[in-house]
């Protein structure tokens, strides 16, 4: 990876970036990260959502292209997701990796499958994600663009 400075020098925030640029690109990071948004997702939890977003960030779907400017954004939207699944007995979901590829040490490209399950754990339909993630300073995987594949009920 090519490192750029700015200014006459290498200083402590360089030396940050290229400490988080040489994180782990195993398949765990990823898998933990969708982990823990699904966790927050079935719980209702738009806030802890809101976190797992760098904005501002994007969202494309067959239907439109969304510019998600805010982290109150990403929080309404998804607080208000468990409704909308339970409504369609849906009441879990994991994220499953199909495809993963690091572009950089800190940029990662995922496609998931989101399988939908019933409180008896059977999937009844599924939608899928392409997402962009990036490391942020701290280390931390963000969201920065979804690509929606849509939605198949079973």
């Amino acid at each position: 990876m090519a490192e750029q400075h700015f200014g006459s020098g290498p200083n402590e925030s360089d030396a940050r970036v290229e400490e988080v640029a040489s994180g782990s690109r195993d398949v765990t990071v990823i898998q933990d990260f969708l982990d823990r948004f699904a966790r927050a997702l079935t719980s209702g939890d738009g806030a802890a959502i809101a976190t797992m977003w760098n904005v501002p960030a994007l969202v494309v779907s067959d239907q439109e292209v969304l510019p998600v400017s805010s982290t109150e954004q990403v929080a309404k939207f998804f607080g208000g997701a468990k409704q909308e699944y339970n409504a369609r007995g849906v009441t879990g979901t994991r994220g499953e990796i199909v495809n993963l590829e690091w572009v950089t040490d800190r940029i990662a490209i995922a496609e998931v499958r989101w399988p939908w399950l019933d409180e008896s754990g059977n999937e009844v339909g599924e939608e899928a994600s392409t997402y962009t993630l990036r490391r942020d300073d701290g280390g931390n995987l963000k969201i920065c663009a979804t690509v929606m594949h849509g939605a198949v009920t079973h």
